[in-house]
């Protein structure tokens, strides 16, 4: 996992040295890349339209692969958009939202007698 925000740590830095070359605002740059993943998200509903065919235009048009593809650029812009707005610390951010959101769904595994987690 550390190398995959390794790579999420320097598409931000990439994408906020382009933009502070052409002097955007910071404000707009966050405002930004969080509509970038809308547009990823789009992308993705798109996908999903192609593979059920329900575009008279297009008919059949993507397949579950394509959706995959779609969904995971989304995350990545996501996580990129996290990066952005939080460079010093985005990972243990997100390990902390992760937590607290999972703690909420998943059951801990019960214990045995001898107090061991099974």
């Amino acid at each position: 996992m550390d190398e995959v925000w390794k790579t999420i740590g320097e598409l931000a830095r990439t994408f906020r040295r382009r933009d502070d070359e052409r002097k955007v605002p910071t404000e707009q740059q966050r405002t930004l890349q969080v509509l970038k993943i809308g547009e990823e998200f789009g992308e993705a509903a798109q996908a999903v339209i192609g593979v059920h065919g329900t575009n008279p235009r297009k008919g059949t048009s993507h397949s579950w692969d394509d959706v995959q593809a779609e969904v995971a650029d989304t995350a990545i812009t996501a996580l990129v958009t996290l990066a952005r707005m939080r460079p010093n610390d985005a990972a243990d951010f997100f390990a902390g939202i992760l937590a607290d959101k999972s703690s909420r769904f998943l059951i801990p595994a019960p214990s045995s007698p001898d107090g061991v987690q099974r």
